[in-house]
């Protein structure tokens, strides 16, 4: 059964199974440039009205109404809502906004956040979770992030603030997040990775049913405890300002010292070769060509190869 909820800032649909069992939260539109999650969320919640068997999933498609009347990162008040929760109850509207979410977290017994690179980034296929200190939740989220199924697996330190990956952290509720693709045009292989991701998770989780055994895969797996990885906005800054042209693809391998691009300011005439700060994989790369100092560049994962790697101090 499908319900419609209206909150003060979202709306949310819930379905529910005749079987009792746990209730999984997906959230989309933190971000209003993040367009293929949200319709990836609605399609959701079609489809799983004639697989869900049991529990119960609440599906937000468009989690910050304001940012996606702008068709930007942030709202009217200019601030991010994933760097905001777990917000207030009084304060602006993204702090309003993201008290409410919270709020809506707290129900859950499983969260599911899906993101893109929106107007900024291409990003490859990844599943990320915090590497939670509670061996429990860890390993929920680990099987999570493999159920999901994107070829990339993430898992960063657990010391990250304002996230709602954060909330679920504080309330050992196990969490994981998603990010794929970015730029202005909707991408239907990106809805469809989220949808069937989410859908493999629920099916892992016992709540729906499958006609078929999905394929066995091979994953890039990667958990990292150094603090501070899992910001992405935090990655290869620019230490110019300008115009950024790369020079390799992402999802290429690439070596410390290498070239990745260049800034050029032509009010200067001026060129600044930016270059791969460590070895590993390009996983994501700007696609917006002004820049501004410090803003990010891109981002390399440490890894080579298939298979797991966890670092614990770089």
């Amino acid at each position: 059964m499908l319900a419609k909820t209206s909150h003060t800032y979202f709306d949310t649909y819930v379905l529910t199974a005749k079987v009792p069992g746990p209730h999984v939260l997906i959230m989309a539109g933190v971000h209003g440039d993040e367009l293929e999650p949200m319709i990836a969320a609605m399609k959701l919640t079609q489809k799983l009205q004639r697989t869900l068997v049991k529990g119960k999933v609440t599906i937000l498609p468009v989690a910050n109404g304001s940012a996606f009347a702008f068709g930007h990162r942030c709202g009217k008040d200019k601030l991010d809502l994933a760097r905001t929760l777990p917000g207030k109850k009084t304060g602006s509207y993204t702090q309003r906004l993201a008290y409410a979410i919270s709020q809506l977290i707290q129900t859950a017994d499983y969260l599911i956040d899906l993101h893109t690179g929106g107007t900024l980034f291409d990003i490859l296929p990844l599943c990320g979770y915090m590497l939670h200190p509670c061996k429990k939740v860890l390993e929920q989220q680990q099987q999570m992030a493999h159920a999901f199924g994107m070829p990339i697996i993430w898992g960063t330190d657990a010391q990250a603030q304002g996230r709602t990956l954060s909330v679920a952290r504080d309330l050992y509720i196990p969490a994981i997040y998603a990010e794929c693709g970015g730029g202005l045009a909707v991408k239907e292989t990106t809805i469809h990775l989220y949808e069937q991701g989410c859908i493999n998770v629920l099916d892992h989780l016992g709540l729906t049913t499958r006609a078929e055994k999905q394929k066995k895969k091979t994953f890039t797996w990667l958990e990292d405890y150094t603090p501070g990885q899992g910001h992405l906005q935090m990655k290869l800054p620019a230490p110019e300002a300008g115009i950024f042209a790369p020079a390799v693809a992402i999802g290429k391998k690439v070596k410390k010292g290498s070239p990745l691009g260049y800034i050029i300011n032509p009010v200067l005439n001026k060129k600044t070769k930016i270059t791969a700060t460590e070895e590993g994989l390009l996983f994501m790369l700007r696609i917006s060509a002004k820049v501004d100092i410090g803003d990010s560049l891109g981002g390399i994962l440490p890894i080579r190869g298939k298979g797991k790697k966890v670092i614990y101090e770089q």
